[in-house]
């Protein structure tokens, strides 16, 4: 479903991604994990073209990734982005949000549009939130607002960068159980994350990062138990001790 193949990203001298070839199977979850800095989220990033390569090539459902305009656009519809700021539009109500994209991008109907909002709301347990604005609901209220907005385009991928480091610790379960029930239905998921419970719990792989290279791509299981890196081993032992 996605495939980076040799995918090099220069921030000016800075070399953020080097050689990174990936490949992730439709209905896989796939979490990346590894310090600050180490390329993640602009990993993640490139996947729908918020940040453009430097070169290699990214594929979506076998498709090569656009440079621009209409054909980049109807990609980008097809892989939906969860971010760490909801990013919703706060001068309208949750219901607003989210069917703000079916009707301008795909243009069907408002009161269809309304109607699989609606669903999708409930969905992810905020049905009851549809007629408020953005700014009345708690930071993991509004993050589970975003989920449905991204799966309202009917997404084949959902990218997921740090969708629970802006939230306070009580609302984070109750995002990543949204993002289970995701995992549980089969969606094709790529998620940057610092909660190892949620890799444990979630993920198929587990891909470990450091320096902008794939260090260790393993089972959760694997990589938890039996990392072959000393890189890995000394992030974990880290995340242990604290």
């Amino acid at each position: 479903m996605v495939s980076l193949k040799g995918v090099n990203k220069h921030f000016g001298p800075l070399h953020v991604l080097k050689d990174v070839d990936l490949e992730v199977d439709e209905g896989q979850v796939v979490v990346l994990i590894g310090p600050s800095g180490s390329g993640k989220s602009t990993l993640c990033r490139t996947v729908n073209r918020l940040e453009a390569v430097s070169s290699g090539t990214i594929r979506v459902d076998g498709q090569v990734l656009p440079q621009e305009g209409r054909e980049l656009a109807a990609l980008r519809a097809q892989v939906g982005m969860v971010f760490q700021s909801f990013n919703l539009f706060s001068h309208m109500t949750v219901l607003e949000n989210v069917t703000l994209g079916p009707t301008r991008l795909k243009r069907i109907s408002k009161a269809e549009a309304e109607n699989q909002a609606l669903t999708l709301l409930e969905r992810v347990g905020v049905g009851q939130q549809a007629h408020k604005l953005p700014a009345q609901l708690s930071g993991g209220q509004q993050q589970r607002v975003a989920i449905a907005r991204a799966l309202a385009m009917d997404p084949k991928v959902m990218l997921f960068d740090e969708p629970t480091s802006a939230l306070d610790p009580e609302m984070i379960n109750e995002v990543l159980e949204v993002m289970i029930e995701l995992a549980k239905e089969g969606m094709t998921m790529i998620v940057v994350t610092h909660e190892m419970g949620f890799a444990r719990k979630a993920a198929d792989r587990v891909v470990f990062m450091a320096d902008g290279e794939i260090i260790e791509d393993q089972t959760p299981q694997g990589f938890f138990t039996n990392p072959t890196s000393e890189r890995a081993r000394d992030f974990l032992s880290k995340l242990i001790t604290h």
